[in-house]
């Protein structure tokens, strides 16, 4: 009897295997996400038209709670060099994380509503960690900025993958010639990869500068200038 049991489950399950299906379906539905970003804004009083708006993204040193240290190396310490009312926004990130470009988006997004921003006129730009950050949403979003500056900024592999997402970009990319932190040749090696396809794309390495290149990069009028005089169409 438990020999006859036996054939009798193997032909069940070979009966099972002849008779099971291939199934061509597809998946639609939404799946919503909830996205939390604390942030500064820094915004012109008295202006009657819509305004320029800069991003900036803070390095690893300022992630956290605390909002008043991602004001730390950053535009708002130069904010007299800007030669015209804009709006500064500064997202922080949350402890223990790496920037969340998605969220950024949707936060830029916002601001648009809640505020007079030019849209033609928004500028990204973001340092170490943030320089990161600002690269991966510049390619994520091309569409969305005037121009964009990094700084010391880490760069991977899916960057370069799709590079050709930067190719009608307004770019600028600064780099300490001395880093100890993110090696120099990050910054070089994006930049060999880019220019062939935008020639505009522009490198300038601070030679005696470490890491903290953003202070030569923020410190500087020209930058602002620049910025300023970009505009999508």
């Amino acid at each position: 009897m438990k020999l006859r049991s036996i054939y009798i489950i193997l032909f069940s399950v070979i009966i099972t295997t002849f008779h099971a299906q291939e199934i061509k379906a597809s998946f639609d539905k939404e799946v919503k996400v909830k996205k939390s970003l604390n942030y500064i804004i820094d915004y012109p009083q008295n202006v009657k038209s819509a305004v320029p708006l800069i991003v900036f993204l803070h390095g690893s040193g300022e992630r956290g709670t605390n909002l008043d240290i991602v004001k730390n190396h950053s535009p708002f310490t130069y904010k007299n060099l800007i030669k015209e009312p804009v709006a500064i926004l500064a997202p922080q990130c949350p402890e223990n994380t790496w920037w969340d470009t998605q969220a950024v988006y949707f936060l830029i997004k916002e601001i648009q509503d809640k505020y007079k921003i030019d849209a033609s006129r928004i500028y990204l730009t973001g340092l170490s960690m943030g320089g990161w950050g600002t690269l991966k949403l510049a390619g994520e979003h091309p569409e969305m900025f005037a121009a964009v500056a990094s700084v010391c900024a880490p760069v991977d592999r899916v960057m370069e993958a799709t590079i050709n997402n930067y190719k009608d970009l307004n770019i600028k990319i600064f780099q300490g010639g001395m880093d100890d932190i993110v090696n120099p040749e990050n910054a070089f090696r994006f930049w060999q990869v880019l220019h062939p396809i935008n020639p505009k794309a522009e490198l300038t390495v601070f030679p005696n500068d470490n890491h903290n290149s953003w202070d030569s990069t923020y410190s500087d009028p020209k930058l602002y200038d620049w910025m300023l005089s970009q505009k999508k169409n």
